[in-house]
């Protein structure tokens, strides 16, 4: 069964750091794109980051580059996000997903293509 589950989130206060982990099982890994999304409250998805295991593009959403660096661990088949100089409107609810194949420029604007997705995990900031 794939399986993706993020971790790593939790309460930070403004200018804090957190990294989350998003932990993969039963697809094959280097063939994938794993991407970071986000929803808020009463807000919509929102794509944040994306890696390709198989050409090592990496795209960002404008509000999280340099703040935000993605990364990959194809011996431990997973990818972290880590945050840095968090501000109050990055909290939410944060999920990684993968797609085979999928270019990460298409990723990090378009979240509903991704295939799989796992249960996210909460990022608080508190201001």
């Amino acid at each position: 069964d794939v399986q993706l589950q993020a971790s790593g989130g939790g309460l930070v206060q403004a200018g804090g750091s957190l990294r989350l982990s998003c932990a993969t099982s039963g697809f094959s890994f280097d063939d994938y794109t794993i991407g970071w999304f986000r929803q808020a409250p009463g807000k919509d998805r929102e794509e944040i980051s994306c890696i390709s295991n198989s050409d090592g593009n990496i795209q960002y959403v404008d509000s999280v580059k340099g703040r935000f660096t993605i990364s990959s661990d194809n011996a431990k088949n997973t990818v972290y996000l880590q945050m840095d100089s968090l501000k109050p409107e990055d909290t939410a609810v944060y999920y990684c997903a993968a797609k085979r194949g999928y270019r990460a420029t298409m990723c990090v604007r378009h979240a509903g293509g991704m295939e799989y997705w796992g249960k996210g995990t909460l990022v608080t900031v508190s201001s």
